[in-house]
């Protein structure tokens, strides 16, 4: 037991410098709120207005098939090491997991997790609404993002 005594002594310390910390933050912290210190940090600068819109959920659904994909590559790569010594009984815990992680593809991708940027739009976008574009793209004074070098597509 007295080998576990130093490790002992150390979580200990360890814990009552984090509550100290905390402690003397909140008492000798300096407490003058500004509109500037209570608004969200932003690289620095202060934000002169709200954003426009808000921030796509198809991105996070995109990085949530990245991780699902990751977590699939660190389970598979043990078991395709092992799966000799794993016999039946890993091969069949493999195919479980295969099939739940195809079921949270499919289930990412009925919810649209690649049908973001341009091709949705275009989906949604009706006939009527599609000749008004294609007229004020045609205008002087208002400018198509992303048409610098291409060529003009005919109607």
């Amino acid at each position: 037991m007295e080998q576990y005594l130093p490790i002992l002594v150390l979580m200990i310390l360890a814990i009552l410098f984090g509550v100290v910390s905390f402690i003397a933050t909140k008492m000798l912290a300096p407490k003058k709120p500004t509109v500037e210190k209570l608004a969200p940090y932003e690289c620095g600068i202060i934000p002169a207005r709200e954003p426009a819109e808000r921030f796509p959920v198809k991105f996070y659904l995109v990085a949530m098939l990245f991780i699902i994909f990751d977590i699939e590559i660190i389970f598979l790569y043990p078991w395709a090491v092992e799966f000799t010594a794993l016999g039946t009984a890993g091969y069949l815990a493999i195919l479980l997991f295969s099939a739940l992680v195809f079921e949270s593809f499919v289930y990412l991708i009925a919810n649209g997790a690649l049908d973001w940027g341009t091709l949705q739009v275009n989906k949604q976008v009706s006939e009527q609404d599609s000749k008004a574009m294609q007229a004020a793209a045609e205008r002087d004074d208002v400018r198509v993002v992303g048409s610098e070098g291409r060529e003009p597509v005919a109607a």
